[in-house]
């Protein structure tokens, strides 16, 4: 039997990519340390994965200060969302085909 793999994003096979999309389709901005805490994972680890979604532009940056200290907020954009609610579907569709 073939499996119908179409529609998947490389960008999301990563669980920390796909962790960092899931926390951010449900939360309006994410600053860094939510992140990291959230995914468990190190600095170096999740600034390479951030970069590789600002990359593909999936994700968006607001770098801004709290008093001195600067304060990086992340954010699903409109092309990440839509790639990323295609990426879900064809999972979906995966996973309906093995039924």
């Amino acid at each position: 039997m073939k499996l119908a793999i179409n529609g998947l994003y490389k960008a999301f096979e990563s669980r920390v990519r796909l962790g960092i999309m899931s926390a951010l389709a449900v939360n309006d901005t994410l600053d860094f340390n939510a992140l990291k805490e959230f995914l468990d994972v190190t600095d170096g680890n999740l600034a390479s994965h951030i970069k590789a979604l600002e990359k593909e532009q999936f994700i968006g940056v607001n770098k801004s200060f709290v008093g001195k200290k600067p304060n990086t907020q992340y954010f699903i954009t409109k092309t990440g969302q839509s790639a990323f609610n295609n990426h879900l579907t064809a999972l979906q569709q995966l996973i309906e085909s093995q039924r």
